[in-house]
């Protein structure tokens, strides 16, 4: 299970600081977290006024935040901050409205996700007052890496006080190899189906059942479609709250999980997204 005692965020003064800040600051609390703010850029009169006046704003931080102003290209030191203060999580927010949503999602958001030695928050609707979290959406493939990412969906759900976790297995359709074109082909596409269905279900029980789930309201969902796609999409019908995904296995040119899983979520954010490495 990931355990996020480190909190990394970094910040640009820009419309959206304050509710990301208040999101980071309120996340260490209920979590017990440590977090250290990275601007990149100069340090300024100005800006540190700014900072501290947000801070005086903010009553409820159990811990001083540590701030690192530091020049440089933002993926660069953002990296080199999370591995260097040993970082559990790092924390990207911009808001809908922003014009800079879709270059800083698409660019740097993707660079970080790839090459974060951590897991990975991102917000996409950050905001001043806490909005509760209900319903968290978790990938159930079948990798080595989904378990790991199923109790850090419980862990983070009892924290946030969340009370509904769907577990939803992505089946890709070419695992169904009948051709449908009559009734008795159509009835041999159907048991197939079943029985991927039980084999999944089987599968994830095995995850469970080591878990205290609490009073946690837990469903799983089979979807036989695109991975990534089909989970985003599913989020965002369910209006999910939160979307845990498993983070890409490399970040070498032969790796075919993100642009095939990660990459559909991020080019149209369903909901929140935390990506568990």
């Amino acid at each position: 299970m990931q355990q996020f005692n480190k909190v990394l965020i970094g910040i640009a003064f820009s419309p959206s600081l304050k509710a990301n800040l208040f999101e980071a600051i309120r996340f260490c609390n209920m979590f017990n977290s440590k977090l250290i703010c990275v601007h990149v850029g100069k340090k300024s009169i100005e800006k540190e006024a700014q900072l501290k006046q947000l801070f005086n704003q903010v009553q409820e931080y159990i811990i001083e935040p540590k701030i690192i102003w530091q020049d440089g290209d933002p993926v660069d030191v953002i990296l080199n901050s999370c591995k260097t203060h040993k970082v559990d999580l790092l924390i990207i927010g911009a808001t809908q409205q922003e014009k800079l949503l879709r270059f800083y999602l698409g660019s740097i958001a993707r660079k970080l996700t790839r090459k974060a030695c951590c897991s990975v928050l991102l917000l996409i609707k950050p905001s001043v007052k806490r909005i509760q979290c209900n319903h968290i959406v978790v990938n159930g493939l079948e990798d080595e890496r989904t378990k790991k990412s199923i109790h850090t969906s419980f862990y983070v759900s009892k924290k946030l006080d969340c009370k509904k976790i769907t577990i939803v297995e992505e089946i890709n359709q070419n695992e169904i190899e009948v051709k449908v074109n009559d009734d008795k082909s159509l009835r041999k596409a159907t048991i197939l189906k079943e029985r991927i269905k039980q084999r999944e279900n089987f599968r994830l029980r095995d995850i469970l059942k080591d878990i205290d789930k609490g009073n946690i309201s837990v469903k799983t969902q089979n979807i036989f479609g695109k991975r990534g796609y089909s989970i985003g999409h599913y989020a965002k019908v369910v209006r999910a709250d939160l979307l845990v995904m498993n983070a890409p296995k490399s970040a070498g040119i032969l790796d075919r999980i993100f642009p095939h899983d990660l990459e559909y979520i991020l080019s149209e954010l369903p909901t929140d997204v935390l990506i568990v490495r």
